[in-house]
């Protein structure tokens, strides 16, 4: 059986409950499936990456995938492959998520909210960038913050 779960990343641990995590993407992709962005990744059977996907000159893949208990869920949509950055921001309550995008690092749009059931407690996050077809892939990443949680709690959007 191949493996998945074996891309380079940079993560750092924390049990904070409240937190977001900003980062600006820039990349040169050349390559299909390159990609680069945030994971979080407990183990191989639970884990979470939001990227952009290339997929060839025309389109690329903005998307996000949440693995619990071995079980992926996938979330894409297409995109032009003439975007070269993306900033994205994750945030956590507890041991619910939520990963924003944002063309320029002010105005963030939701890719999706989900539920890590091994994501209660100690995690590793962080960002990551792969090649998998071959190998070589220039990515960036700057401007990185960890600021106290963006995501708004449900009583604020309720009213």
């Amino acid at each position: 059986m191949d493996s998945y779960d074996n891309a380079p990343v940079f993560q750092i641990e924390t049990t904070d409950k409240y937190f977001s995590f900003i980062v600006k993407t820039e990349f040169e992709s050349a390559c299909r499936f390159d990609q680069c962005g945030v994971v979080m990744y407990l183990d191989s059977d639970n884990w979470f990456k939001a990227s952009i996907e290339y997929e060839d000159e025309k389109i690329q893949r903005l998307g996000s995938v949440v693995t619990n208990h071995g079980y992926s869920d996938w979330a894409t949509t297409d995109i032009s492959s003439n975007i070269k950055s993306m900033w994205y921001r994750f945030s956590r309550r507890n041991s619910d998520y939520c990963i924003e995008c944002s063309k320029d690092g002010i105005n963030f749009r939701q890719m999706r909210i989900f539920h890590m059931w091994e994501g209660a407690e100690k995690i590793t996050y962080g960002i990551y960038a792969c090649s998998p077809t071959e190998g070589s892939y220039k990515a960036t990443f700057s401007d990185m913050q960890i600021i106290e949680c963006q995501w708004e709690s449900d009583a604020d959007w309720r009213d």
